[in-house]
């Protein structure tokens, strides 16, 4: 990581081999070692420079997704530093309004993201408080880049019967498609009111994710056409991660004065794929 203008990355070792690495700017997780395997995609080629988000790991997408509002796209919470706090078993950061976050935002907020990696797993928690007079709304995701050996066969298993927005074709409304996700070709996909956990598989390699808070689910791979343009993605580095994004996309969160809503991702390293496999 050549970031001579940011702060030095921040390491916390969890139980049997699990540690992470994080960087105060954008409150981004770069590194989940579990289990013998790097379980995220960070790429080589990434920048870590003032004001441009960092290509892998787990960008925090807030206050807006995408395109969805009048600020930066998803937000500006990934391009701004954070406040690091070390915990004897979590790595947090905060975030407060400002003058950068109120040019663009004009709410008063505090933000926190706390990283709490298990043996066999990893807790990635945002938290936000309005801390203004009046009410406000937001939109948020964790935009988390999971590493695969080949895109082409990796399939996420739990969404097959909810239908989804198609973002790679104008957000257009598709049903429910009664089979894993696969990887062929650009994938961009909102799914609402997604409730049960879902699993990806990777050959023998499996990884749970459940969401707490979260509505939503985002699966995105920007296909080898897509990919190309991108300078700060490796040749071929689309091939080495889906994002499978915990998020609350199609209906904002709504907080009064004083209130809190915590959104969880909780990722879970699996024993096998095979049932999965068989079925896929």
């Amino acid at each position: 990581m050549n970031a001579p203008n940011l702060p030095a990355p921040q390491h916390l070792n969890g139980p049997g081999d699990s540690r992470i690495q994080a960087s105060a700017f954008g409150a981004h997780l770069l590194s989940w070692h579990c289990r013998g395997r790097e379980r995220l995609y960070l790429s080589p080629n990434a920048g870590f420079g003032a004001g441009k988000a960092i290509r892998g790991g787990v960008p925090v997408i807030f206050p807006q997704f995408a395109e969805r509002g009048d600020g930066p796209r998803h937000g500006f919470a990934r391009t701004l530093t954070w406040e690091a706090e070390r915990q004897p078993q979590r790595l947090s950061f905060r975030l407060r309004d400002r003058e950068e976050t109120r040019r663009h935002w004009p709410h008063r907020f505090e933000a926190e993201l706390d990283l709490e990696p298990g043996e066999d797993r990893l807790r990635i928690a945002l938290t936000v408080r309005n801390a203004d007079r009046a009410a406000f709304e937001f939109s948020a995701a964790l935009h988390t880049y999971l590493a695969v050996a080949d895109v082409a066969a990796a399939l996420v298993h739990g969404l097959e019967d909810r239908p989804y927005l198609d973002s790679a074709d104008g957000g257009a409304a598709r049903p429910a498609s009664d089979a894993p996700v696969r990887f062929d070709g650009e994938v961009d996909r909102i799914y609402p009111d997604t409730r049960r956990p879902l699993r990806i598989t990777d050959g023998e390699h499996m990884l749970r994710c459940e969401a707490e808070g979260f509505a939503d689910t985002v699966v995105w791979n920007p296909g080898a056409e897509l990919a190309a343009g991108m300078a700060d993605l490796e040749p071929d580095g689309h091939r080495r991660f889906v994002c499978v994004e915990a998020a609350q996309v199609l209906q904002p969160v709504r907080l009064e004065p004083g209130q809190v809503w915590t959104g969880a991702q909780i990722l879970v390293v699996e024993s096998s794929s095979s049932q999965y496999r068989i079925g896929g």
